[in-house]
């Protein structure tokens, strides 16, 4: 027996249910960075674009609209631009405007960011890869943009170092060695403890474009682990990274913390309702799982809870 399935209509007057989100991932695009007089950071940058769908409206009209959004992003990242977020705030606001039935439009990107720095002890030139994030939302109010950065780092676990200083401790004086020689010795070396691959994410949005140095979220970002990580290493620079993690265990919860202090001490000056997204997750190695923690606030409540 054959069932013969019905005809699919392209529309239907009985739509009533809007959609907050349709659009396209996985966009590509050449996005290149002014620097001045030197030559620009060309990114590989990947977009994400979406607006909203009213009710009573069947679809977006996906194929025109593809190549709406090709067109847009094509003729925004055509020339050199300052600022990553400022591609995202032009071209959803671009978006805005060639959909007449839409009233939010949502544009992101993400790239790798490549710089050059030196290493901590040997002071070889070697090459820094962080992930830029980037987004706006355009609205008849206006622009919201986000700018931010993910970075890899490296944590050491207190509760575990603790243990690896209680027993140095008690070692220490069956040898009888004196209390304050003990001290003074677990205050110069620090104890192992068990440490992590760490990823800290920070991104901040404002009105219009966040008055914000991308490399200074970077810097915050990275900062706010137990210790910097290099690409390149010679043995003094993996002492150095070695002990100044272990000199600064840090739990997950810690590495918010720092990112709350780090962004309250770099981007004072922004308004007290930008908003500011913080995330550390840890990629545990003497554990199956993995330790994640986030905080998302405005900055102005963050002020007032580190001024308390």
């Amino acid at each position: 027996m054959s069932h013969q399935l019905p005809d699919v209509q392209a529309s239907s007057p009985d739509v009533t249910v809007g959609l907050s989100q349709v659009g396209v991932t996985g966009v590509e695009k050449l996005v290149k960075l002014a620097r001045g007089d030197k030559r620009p950071i060309v990114l590989m940058a990947e977009f994400e674009v979406f607006v909203d769908l009213p009710s009573g409206r069947k679809g977006i009209d996906m194929s025109r609209n593809l190549a709406t959004v090709d067109e847009i992003l094509e003729d925004i990242t055509r020339e050199e631009a300052y600022r990553v977020e400022d591609v995202c705030g032009d071209a959803a606001e671009r978006l805005l405007e060639k959909h007449d039935y839409t009233t939010t439009a949502e544009v992101s990107m993400a790239a790798e960011l490549v710089t050059r720095e030196s290493t901590p002890a040997s002071d070889i030139e070697t090459q820094s890869t962080a992930t830029i994030v980037a987004s706006a939302t355009a609205t008849e109010d206006g622009t919201r943009e986000e700018i931010g950065a993910e970075v890899t780092g490296m944590t050491v676990c207190p509760c575990s170092q603790g243990m690896s200083e209680s027993r140095a401790r008690d070692k220490l004086a069956e040898l009888g060695v004196d209390e304050e020689t003990t001290e003074e010795f677990l205050d110069a070396v620090p104890q192992p403890g068990h440490s992590q691959r760490g990823h800290a994410t920070l991104t901040i949005t404002t009105d219009g474009h966040p008055d914000v140095d991308l490399r200074d979220v970077i810097d915050v970002a990275r900062d706010s682990m137990s210790a910097r990580i290099y690409n390149m290493a010679k043995r003094p620079d993996e002492d150095h990274m070695t002990y100044e993690a272990h000199a600064d265990a840090k739990f997950v919860e810690d590495c918010v913390r720092a990112l709350a202090e780090g962004t309250i001490r770099e981007f004072g000056h922004l308004s007290d309702d930008a908003v500011v997204h913080m995330k550390q997750s840890n990629d545990e190695s003497i554990h199956q799982h993995n330790a994640h923690a986030e905080r998302e606030v405005t900055l102005g409540d963050l002020r007032d809870e580190l001024h308390r």
